[in-house]
């Protein structure tokens, strides 16, 4: 068997597509470290949202809403920014925010979030 037989036969990466995988993998990990807060914040305030429909007048709804801020401790959004309706006899509460990342240089990842207490 001849080398150029045998270069033709092998197969895989090259140590420059394993760098440039690598790289691309390691960018995309640090984008997901820095989104999985939000999504923990956005459960949070989901949560809080519907805790806070258990108030019966609208302030009574935003200082429910904003103990529950205390205690789980996000900064997003206070009771202030809360859409309070009344739907029949229910109270629902509504609330949209979003959130910038840092990339690098001049770019930045924005999220936007909204939601309803169930």
């Amino acid at each position: 068997m001849s080398a150029s037989q045998s270069r033709r036969r092998q197969r895989g990466i090259s140590f420059i597509g394993l760098l440039f995988v690598a790289i691309v993998l390691a960018c995309v990990g640090v984008v997901v470290a820095q989104v999985i807060p939000t999504l923990i914040e956005y459960q949070a305030i989901t949560k809080a949202a519907n805790k806070a429909k258990e108030g019966t007048t609208v302030p009574e709804v935003r200082a429910i809403f904003d103990r529950a801020q205390a205690i789980d401790d996000f900064q997003s959004i206070s009771g202030k920014d809360l859409d309070v309706k009344k739907v029949g006899d229910k109270v629902v509460v509504s609330f949209a925010y979003q959130r910038e990342i840092h990339l690098f240089g001049p770019a930045f990842l924005t999220l936007k979030y909204e939601g309803q207490s169930r």
